[in-house]
Order: C-alpha cells, then structure tokens, then sequence
C-alpha cells in the first residue's frame, strides 16, 4: 500500500526561533506556526480560526530561521508529520508535529522585496535572477477580458 506524508502550511510565527545544536553539531530549531482561517457560521457571521502547530527545522533551515525570523514574521513551510510519544508520570503522551523539510520568508525583510526559500540541502531564491529576462512574447500579448478562468 503507497502512502504519502506532505504538509504545506503557510502563517505567521508565534515566537522567536532560538538555535540550538545537538551533540554531533547539527542545527536545530523548534517554532511555532499560527495558520488562521475564515469560515461562515451557521448564523452567516465569519468565524476567526487559529490553528497553531509546531515545526522543527533542521540543518541550515534552521540556521536561516534563527537568524532572519523573529515573532509575526511570515513564512510557508513545507515537510512531513511526525508523531512522537513519551511517557510522563506513568502515562503515555503524544504530540502530532510537523518536520520542515522547505522554507519560505515571505517578509522579504533583507532580502530586497523578494520571497526566498530555503531546503535543508542549499538555498534557493523563489524569484528568478535579475539577469534573467522573461520572454518576449509574454508582454506582447495583451490581457483579455473573456479569457479569465473564473
């Protein structure tokens, strides 16, 4: 039987992310993520939902986070769910996490106004390179109305 384990989350942080390394050296940090979301009631009214949901990244993920994010900023992540257990005082616990494995700042805080990602292998910048022109066609032809997809 295939399975599939993929979370994509965009929202804002909760806290400051605080850097800390393991014994063989590696980068870790653990964030907090509020994701909200609108619905309509029953009564028609729109509800505020938050839902909050805590992350670790690893490696240089986490070293970017640490040095760039702060409270509030935005960020999209994408990565894996994690359960973990423990036992405490005689009874098992468990907590359903999220495992970073891709990160977006969406602040664009030094970063020039650009949205850049970060994968726990090398850094890659969601906007194409300066240098890098779109093709020609593409502003010759002008927007019609009739061709909206909605």
């Amino acid at each position: 039987m295939a399975s599939f384990n993929r979370v994509i989350l965009l929202g804002n942080l909760t806290r400051t992310p605080e850097l800390r390394h393991i014994p063989s050296g590696t980068a870790v940090t653990d964030i907090g993520l509020a994701v909200n979301d609108r619905r309509k009631s029953m009564t028609g009214e729109w509800v505020d939902e938050v839902t909050f949901v805590d992350i670790t990244l690893w490696g240089r993920t986490a070293e970017i986070a640490a040095e760039y994010l702060t409270k509030g900023s935005p960020v999209l992540i994408e990565g894996r769910l994690k359960l973990d257990t423990w036992e405490s005082e005689g009874q098992k616990r468990s907590k359903l996490k999220v495992i970073g494995e891709k990160m977006s700042m969406l602040s664009g805080g030094g970063n020039r106004g650009e949205d850049v990602s970060y994968s726990s292998s090398r850094p890659v910048s969601t906007s194409p390179p300066r240098s890098q022109a779109a093709p020609q066609d593409y502003y010759d032809i002008p927007p019609d109305a009739d061709d909206v997809p909605f």
